[in-house]
């Protein structure tokens, strides 16, 4: 199973940092290691380079995927799939993060990715287990001629 924490970056953070990823994911993954002041202290920083989550204009585009009926409504969480089925995923909106577990193929939670691309190009996944952090819409570099 994957569980990725998805944030909300602030747009100055995201532009200087875009190249520097692995520094977000120092300081989101130190949160968990680290002693109560220190702690405190990375939670500060993480809410200061996040934004709050517009919870209604989420919840308006994962209803329109309803639509197209990818995505299921289980109280506040989102599913694709069957929890018992091989291939699945879902989706919680909390106050300043996207919780999101996926089991199976990738494709699975590809469906929550691409809904979160249409939205915002800030997003930031983290999966701790896994090692495996980046953008949900990676910035194209500019080529100049």
């Amino acid at each position: 199973m994957r569980k990725y924490s998805i944030y909300l970056i602030k747009d100055e953070f995201a532009d200087y940092f875009y190249g520097r990823e692995s520094k977000f994911y120092k300081l989101f993954t130190a949160q968990d290691a680290n002693i109560d002041k220190q702690r405190k202290i990375i939670k500060q920083q993480i809410d200061y380079i996040t934004r709050p989550l517009p919870f209604l204009e989420l919840h308006k585009l994962l209803s329109e995927s309803i639509q197209n009926r990818k995505i299921m409504i289980k109280g506040k969480v989102y599913c694709t799939g069957n929890p018992k089925g091989r291939n699945g995923a879902e989706l919680a909106i909390e106050e300043n993060l996207l919780c999101l577990k996926a089991w199976g193929g990738f494709e699975s939670e590809s469906v929550f990715f691409e809904v979160l691309r249409k939205y915002e190009g800030h997003f930031f996944a983290v999966d701790r287990e896994n090692e495996r952090y980046g953008w949900v819409k990676p910035v194209k570099e500019r080529k100049y001629i």
